[in-house]
């Protein structure tokens, strides 16, 4: 359930001032470094009310979304130990995230790059552009969370047998430039 206010929805828990002025539901495409520095903020300025959110499931991986707007959605995510992605690109969305508790494994790859891999604690981020792939796995011994970020909102993404299988291009997939009330009823539909 969410907190509807002009141009996007909100968190119940989050629906404060703080959040809605840093949303900006004017704004129809987000950079990979304002991606960042929204996932950054949110989990530094918000851990308190992220934190009442947060739940755990062992038979998935759980998520709540935060906030949508028609240029931006956002998210939080748990991870409890061995959860993982599957290797996948964002369908040409560009995204964030920034580890709220805890320690994330990274392994990504841009096109015809290799495959790197990366670990980030608690209050890391990385923002990204559309042509990388990736894949992330708590392979800690504890549970933990990242807020994330993409836009344009509710890309599809694409999977992968592995990051090697990535194509030397990745192509974007049609954005769904909708007005908030039916990417609504799409979010409520999918994960992040």
């Amino acid at each position: 359930m969410t907190a509807t206010f002009v141009h996007a929805d909100l968190h119940p828990a989050l629906d404060v001032r703080l959040l809605r002025d840093i949303i900006h539901p004017e704004r129809e495409l987000w950079s990979p470094r304002e991606l960042r520095d929204l996932t950054s903020f949110v989990a530094s300025e918000l851990t308190t009310p992220l934190l009442g959110i947060l739940d755990f499931d062992p038979a998935q991986r759980w998520w709540a979304r935060l906030g949508l707007t028609e240029g931006v959605e956002l998210w939080l995510l748990s991870w409890l130990p061995g959860q993982h992605t599957e290797p996948h690109d964002h369908g040409g969305a560009s995204g964030s995230f920034t580890v709220l508790t805890g320690e994330l494994e990274e392994n990504y790859r841009y096109p015809a790059g290799p495959v790197r891999e990366a670990r980030r604690s608690t209050g890391a981020s990385i923002g990204f552009g559309s042509g990388r792939a990736h894949e992330v796995r708590n392979a800690g011994s504890v549970g933990a969370a990242s807020v994330h970020a993409y836009s344009p909102p509710l890309i599809p993404t694409r999977e992968y047998a592995s990051l090697a299988d990535i194509p030397t291009e990745i192509p974007p997939l049609p954005a769904l430039r909708l007005p908030l009330e039916r990417l609504r009823e799409l979010a409520d539909l999918e994960g992040p």
